[in-house]
């Protein structure tokens, strides 16, 4: 009898054991659809406030959703419009030059200017060896190129997914929250709604103070750029509200690419590099002392040390998005311990 049930305790621990591994391997191989649905949730539920300010205007739901999203997507057009145009003259203007740059490579007179500079160096082997490499790894560019492009149409076909999937999640957003209360016990169901609603809208009011946040950087950033001569603000001005959505550290690395490009020989100067250096760092003063405080003080309430831990942790498991995701994630823990855990150990 105790080798009949040690057999079927070890089969139930294999098959236990078995099951959780297929479990992991599932989610491994379907992380890239899960940050797809989860970055498509946190967008959708960024955008429920909106959708039910305006339902309260007496806008149709399927009215609101529909304004709402193409008002997100005429932004996004609007921007790509701004810098596409930009990067895409940069890139013909250097194919054109390409031409001009190889003559000046092979001209006798730079060889030999080169070669009375530097003494020490044999020039036409060097050029020699160069031309050699290129030959030899050919196709290594090449694939590296294919990558890229691959890569490329890769991200543009998440944005795609991402944005139906954004679409369908704030159209049915109410339904998903009815089935998801259906789920818990008739007599905690009341409590789970009520806890759910508020972490909900503190998701989207956070997902909305973001937005504002890094819109008033790209706002202020074009606007002073454009008063300091530097090259492309439009496109300057978007990353500066692109890399602003990213908490902690999204403007300061903004404020360092943006100085960097400014300090490229044809493009800027050393003048207008320092410009932009002074006005950011000044700005990033205001904006965690004034801008963020104020808009952010209605969306969540997160001490500071949560915040950077959730940040890093968040960024060091899924990247971006799990920087994104991981203050409001803190925020919901901090609900939930506040008005469930303590109250029900006080109780005790």
């Amino acid at each position: 009898m105790q080798i009949k049930n040690a057999f079927r305790l070890g089969l139930v621990g294999t098959l236990g054991v078995g099951l959780g591994i297929l479990i992991l391997m599932s989610v491994v191989s379907l992380q890239t659809i899960l940050v797809y649905v989860g970055a498509a949730l946190f967008l959708a539920l960024g955008l429920d406030p909106i959708v039910g300010w305006l339902e309260k205007k007496r806008f149709p739901r399927w009215t609101a959703v529909l304004t709402v999203v193409l008002a997100a997507l005429g932004v996004l057009a609007g921007l790509a419009g701004m810098v596409v145009p930009i990067v895409v003259e940069q890139i013909s203007r250097l194919i054109a030059m390409a031409p001009d740059i190889q003559r000046q490579l092979t001209n006798t007179d730079i060889v030999d200017y080169l070669e009375t500079q530097f003494p020490a160096l044999n020039i036409p082997q060097l050029l020699d060896q160069v031309s050699n490499f290129l030959l030899a790894n050919i196709s290594n560019i090449g694939s590296q190129a294919i990558q890229i492009a691959f890569g490329f149409g890769t991200f543009l076909f998440g944005a795609l997914v991402v944005t139906i999937l954004t679409i369908y999640f704030t159209a049915s957003m109410p339904a998903m929250k009815r089935g998801m209360y259906l789920l818990v016990p008739a007599s905690k169901r009341v409590r789970f709604a009520e806890l759910s609603e508020q972490i909900t809208d503190s998701v989207g009011r956070y997902v909305i103070g973001q937005i504002a946040t890094a819109s008033c950087n790209g706002i202020l950033s074009f606007i002073f750029l454009s008063i300091i001569g530097a090259p492309f603000p439009q496109v300057l001005a978007s990353i500066a509200f692109f890399f602003s959505l990213i908490p902690l550290v999204g403007t300061l690395s903004a404020a360092v690419v943006i100085s960097l490009i400014c300090l490229i020989p044809g493009l800027g100067s050393p003048g207008i590099a320092l410009a932009a250096a002074i006005y950011y760092l000044i700005y990033m003063q205001i904006e965690a002392y004034v801008i963020s405080p104020r808009i952010m003080s209605r969306a969540v309430a997160v001490p500071g040390a949560v915040v950077v831990i959730a940040a890093l942790s968040g960024g060091a498991l899924l990247g971006l998005l799990g920087a994104l995701i991981a203050i409001p994630t803190a925020a919901a823990i901090q609900m939930i311990v506040k008005q469930v855990l303590i109250p029900r150990q006080n109780r005790k």
